[in-house]
């Protein structure tokens, strides 16, 4: 399943309410409907206060040429779709979004773990936007992170579910890879990942310990946006 993420910036003058209540009462609606779309998950952060963004949107296609038609190429935040709904959300997002301050990254999801049936909304979710070490390339980051840390990180305390997404043209990607874990609880995730104001974390036990020390083997840790959420399903056609 390929996967457009956009990380949500309000615009000058709005404030995280506002903006909240605009993207979900009125792009929302326009976004679940774009041609192609087939899952659209919105996920609000937990702690807006010290969020490094304003909200993650993420719609899935099973045909990347319907997302780059509906959303744009990999190496353009930018867009200009020409019809139908995706040139309504296009035009919609000038109303709320300060969209050159918006990191996007289109890849494809492997699932490492579900325990969830595919219902997340309402589960609380540690994304990391992927940066590699300096003198690692891409290739390297991917092996390292899929074939070392991941058999660590999918079994890390309260995870029920883990998602590694690789970009689809890394030469333009913004970052080298995103990393998703879900856990049911928020105080299960703090202690596992950190709070929200840090980047960094110091586990001291468990596998989220092993993790954390595991990171230093690959990952450009102080580059590396993240963000913590409550994520909700706007629209599932995956499992028809």
């Amino acid at each position: 399943m390929y996967k457009h993420v956009a990380l949500l910036v309000r615009q000058d003058g709005m404030s995280h309410d506002e903006f909240v209540d605009y993207w979900q009462n009125n792009h929302t609606p326009i976004a679940r409907e774009i041609e192609g779309v087939t899952r659209y998950q919105t996920v609000l952060p937990t702690d807006p206060e010290n969020a490094e963004f304003d909200g993650i949107a993420e719609l899935y296609f099973e045909d990347l040429d319907k997302l780059y038609d509906a959303l744009g190429s990999e190496g353009s935040r930018d867009y200009d779709p020409d019809k139908g709904k995706a040139k309504e959300a296009r035009e919609d997002v000038n109303n709320f979004l300060a969209l050159q301050e918006r990191p996007r990254f289109i890849g494809e999801e492997i699932v490492q773990k579900d325990e969830t049936d595919g219902d997340t909304t309402g589960l609380y979710k540690h994304s990391a936007f992927l940066v590699r070490q300096d003198g690692m390339s891409h290739d390297e980051f991917v092996d390292y992170w899929q074939n070392n840390h991941t058999p660590i990180a999918r079994e890390i305390e309260g995870v029920v579910r883990y998602a590694t997404v690789l970009p689809t043209d890394p030469e333009n990607a913004e970052f080298d890879g995103i990393a998703e874990l879900y856990f049911e609880d928020l105080d299960k995730l703090y202690d596992a990942l950190g709070s929200e104001g840090s980047r960094d974390y110091d586990p001291d036990k468990g596998k989220a310990r092993e993790a954390r020390e595991d990171v230093d083997n690959f990952l450009a840790l102080q580059e590396r946006p993240r963000f913590i959420g409550q994520e909700t399903v706007q629209k599932d056609e995956t499992s028809d």
